[in-house]
């Protein structure tokens, strides 16, 4: 039978009365979609007797609401229309079925968004920080199940048979084991990361890999954004195997250095120079008073070492070196004032002369320069 001898048969059966009915039934539907909606959400309001979570259900599943209503309509009007045993009614309750898990799966999709008041409760139970990675993880998670189960059910409906297709992926388990043992290793590193927690959204972090800021991570990779405002995706399975140093949980930063001065250089003034810098430290209150140590702790071929250990308040980047050029400026004055020079690189050569009446060695100072 083709296209056109199924309509006139159909048009034979169908009577112009049971037409009208059926678009009756779709208008009541439809007039009456916003007074039941608004019926069924108070009375979850009351249920629940929280604002939060009748908000909560009310913005997941108030449209999918709407449309199941008047699909229900047309759903009904059609099967008040359509003969009983005819396959395009049997067609119908198909495709009703499929439209009522991908409504219902719709509503699921909205309440597992990582934004949705259902997530955002369960960070403040567990309280959570607006940086940690676990939500994102979580409603990612629950986003993917949610679709994997409305394409199962949905393809269930149609004549599918999902245990057939897992039986047949059977065959071929050892290949996609070995296949999906990358991917694998990369959602457990992706759970060890956010379990342990190195890390969160936004931190400045640095691996034997890559150094940047991260910003987001995901079931296979962490993507961080370097220095250079590149773009970099590290696999999960290889950022948990390596060791993290994450800057921005620094307390306080080191500023750790030796500063070489002439050898010849005074031991007074040497050791005024020592005390004027480590009170001058002492007295910056940009400076962590816990650990300072300026002591002249090295001989050198050509110098005397001071060694300069400290740390800052701040780990601004910014603010550190800022610190760090006042306090290198302020070294410079001191040694000016006390008359302590800085060491250069130089080498000292003795010359003697042979011969019994030769006179005293002659010594001979120079300085190296660069490239010589």
């Amino acid at each position: 039978m083709n296209v056109w001898e199924w309509a006139g048969d159909l048009y034979r059966q169908i009577r112009w009365m049971d037409v009208l009915i059926a678009f009756g039934i779709m208008a009541v539907f439809f007039i009456v979609n916003r007074l039941l909606v608004t019926y069924v959400f108070s009375m979850i309001n009351k249920k629940f007797k929280a604002e939060e979570n009748a908000l909560m259900w009310r913005h997941a599943f108030e449209k999918p609401l709407r449309l199941f209503i008047m699909l229900l309509g047309v759903y009904w009007g059609l099967k008040y229309l359509l003969p009983g045993g005819w396959s395009t009614a049997i067609m119908l309750d198909r495709w009703f079925r499929s439209a009522v898990i991908i409504l219902t799966g719709w509503g699921l999709l909205v309440l597992s968004n990582q934004s949705s008041f259902l997530l955002e409760e369960i960070s403040k139970k567990i309280r959570l920080d607006d940086s940690s990675m676990l939500i994102p993880f979580l409603s990612k998670v629950l986003r993917f199940v949610v679709f994997v189960l409305i394409i199962t059910l949905v393809a269930s409906e149609w004549g599918f048979s999902m245990s057939g297709v897992i039986a047949g992926m059977g065959l071929g388990s050892l290949a996609i084991a070995l296949a999906a043992k990358d991917t694998l290793g990369n959602i457990i590193g992706g759970i060890v990361i956010i379990l342990e927690k190195p890390f969160s959204k936004g931190d400045w972090i640095l691996t034997p890999s890559v150094e940047g800021f991260v910003e987001d991570i995901t079931f296979r990779s962490t993507k961080i954004r370097t220095f250079a405002d590149a773009f970099v995706t590290v696999p999960n399975a290889t950022l948990s195997g390596q060791p993290i140093t994450n800057w921005s949980r620094m307390g306080k930063r080191r500023i750790q250095f030796t500063l070489n001065v002439a050898l010849d250089s005074d031991r007074e003034r040497l050791d005024a120079v020592t005390t004027r810098l480590e009170r001058m430290l002492r007295e910056d209150e940009r400076i962590d008073p816990a650990t300072i140590m300026v002591k002249f702790t090295e001989f050198q071929e050509s110098s005397l070492g001071i060694m300069f250990y400290f740390f800052t308040k701040t780990t601004v980047w910014a603010e550190y070196l800022t610190i760090r050029e006042d306090i290198n400026l302020t070294v410079l004055e001191v040694l000016e004032e006390e008359g302590v020079r800085l060491a250069y690189p130089s080498q000292r050569v003795f010359l003697e002369e042979l011969g019994a009446e030769s006179g005293p060695a002659r010594e001979f100072q120079s300085i190296s320069t660069a490239g010589h």
